[in-house]
Protein backbone atom coordinates (compact mmCIF):
# COMPACT_ATOMS: atom_id res chain seq x y z
CA UNK A 1 0.00 0.00 0.00
CA UNK A 2 3.14 2.81 0.92
CA UNK A 3 4.45 1.70 -2.75
CA UNK A 4 0.99 2.70 -4.15
CA UNK A 5 1.03 5.77 -2.37
CA UNK A 6 4.23 6.73 -3.30
CA UNK A 7 3.17 6.37 -7.18
CA UNK A 8 0.25 9.06 -6.73
CA UNK A 9 2.47 11.40 -5.34
CA UNK A 10 2.37 14.67 -7.00
CA UNK A 11 5.97 15.99 -8.15
CA UNK A 12 6.82 19.49 -6.73
CA UNK A 13 8.13 22.23 -9.56
CA UNK A 14 11.56 21.68 -9.19
CA UNK A 15 11.22 17.59 -9.74
CA UNK A 16 8.91 18.22 -12.70
CA UNK A 17 11.58 20.74 -14.41
CA UNK A 18 14.31 17.75 -13.48
CA UNK A 19 11.95 15.37 -15.26
CA UNK A 20 11.12 17.32 -18.07
CA UNK A 21 14.77 18.12 -18.80
CA UNK A 22 16.32 14.47 -18.36
CA UNK A 23 13.23 13.62 -20.69
CA UNK A 24 14.08 15.24 -23.52
CA UNK A 25 18.20 14.73 -22.49
CA UNK A 26 17.23 11.15 -22.87
CA UNK A 27 14.53 10.99 -26.41
CA UNK A 28 17.99 13.95 -28.05
CA UNK A 29 20.61 10.69 -26.62
CA UNK A 30 18.42 7.96 -28.30
CA UNK A 31 17.78 10.01 -31.32
CA UNK A 32 21.84 10.42 -31.66
CA UNK A 33 21.94 6.56 -30.66
CA UNK A 34 19.69 5.65 -33.33
CA UNK A 35 21.44 7.78 -35.78
CA UNK A 36 24.90 6.12 -35.25
CA UNK A 37 23.62 2.94 -35.37
CA UNK A 38 22.37 3.20 -39.13
CA UNK A 39 24.99 4.90 -39.61
CA UNK A 40 27.34 1.91 -38.86
CA UNK A 41 24.51 -0.22 -40.78
CA UNK A 42 24.80 0.90 -43.92
CA UNK A 43 28.54 2.47 -43.76
CA UNK A 44 29.97 0.14 -46.12
CA UNK A 45 27.72 1.40 -49.06
CA UNK A 46 28.08 5.52 -47.77
CA UNK A 47 32.25 5.56 -47.55
CA UNK A 48 35.22 3.90 -47.68
CA UNK A 49 37.57 5.84 -45.35
CA UNK A 50 36.64 4.28 -42.40
CA UNK A 51 38.55 2.02 -40.93
CA UNK A 52 38.65 -1.45 -42.54
CA UNK A 53 37.09 -4.03 -39.79
CA UNK A 54 35.11 -6.76 -40.67
CA UNK A 55 31.54 -6.79 -41.93
CA UNK A 56 29.97 -8.22 -39.27
CA UNK A 57 31.95 -5.81 -36.41
CA UNK A 58 30.14 -3.08 -37.89
CA UNK A 59 26.23 -4.59 -38.06
CA UNK A 60 27.02 -5.66 -34.72
CA UNK A 61 27.95 -2.19 -33.14
CA UNK A 62 25.16 -1.03 -35.40
CA UNK A 63 22.69 -3.25 -34.03
CA UNK A 64 23.75 -2.62 -30.48
CA UNK A 65 23.42 1.37 -30.80
CA UNK A 66 20.00 0.94 -32.23
CA UNK A 67 19.09 -1.13 -29.36
CA UNK A 68 20.20 1.07 -27.00
CA UNK A 69 19.02 4.29 -28.54
CA UNK A 70 15.87 2.96 -28.89
CA UNK A 71 15.61 2.19 -25.12
CA UNK A 72 16.65 5.88 -24.22
CA UNK A 73 13.55 7.28 -26.39
CA UNK A 74 11.40 4.50 -24.44
CA UNK A 75 12.80 5.74 -20.75
CA UNK A 76 12.89 8.99 -21.86
CA UNK A 77 9.20 8.26 -22.97
CA UNK A 78 8.21 6.80 -19.80
CA UNK A 79 9.54 9.76 -17.68
CA UNK A 80 10.15 6.91 -14.54
CA UNK A 81 12.90 8.18 -12.87
CA UNK A 82 11.76 8.63 -9.56
CA UNK A 83 10.21 4.87 -8.91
Amino acid sequence: MALEEFEREELDPKEKRYVNMRSMMDMGMGILWVLMGIFLLISEKVTDKLPKLNDITFKMLGGIAVVYGLFRIYRGYKKNYFR
